[in-house]
């Protein structure tokens, strides 16, 4: 079991809570706070360890194009790279769809 935290300097704040997916095999679940800071910041817990830069590179590409300011906290259970990206868009879209 590995704990990862990522951090980055985004602009459109979260306003609600926002929860998607669930802790299953080769799932995750995030969950996603507002924030009064200025930075963004991701705690990963995952089972599958030394995937530090795939996480870097997927969480990199998502924030490069959806500049999101919050708390996420990510449970994963295997995960591939396009399992997490399609959660972190359906947590964006549960964001949007509570504005």
């Amino acid at each position: 079991m590995e704990k990862l935290h990522f951090e980055y300097k985004n602009s459109t704040p979260v306003k609600e809570f926002a929860h998607v997916g669930v802790v299953t095999s080769g799932d995750l679940e995030i969950l996603v706070y507002p924030t009064d800071g200025e930075k963004t910041t991701l705690d990963i817990v995952t089972g599958s360890d030394g995937f530090k830069k795939i996480w870097q590179n997927v969480l990199d590409r998502f924030f490069a194009r959806y500049p999101l300011n919050g708390k996420f906290i990510i449970h994963d259970f295997g995960a591939t790279p396009g399992v997490v990206n399609l959660r972190l868009t359906q947590a964006m879209e549960a964001l949007k769809d509570e504005r």
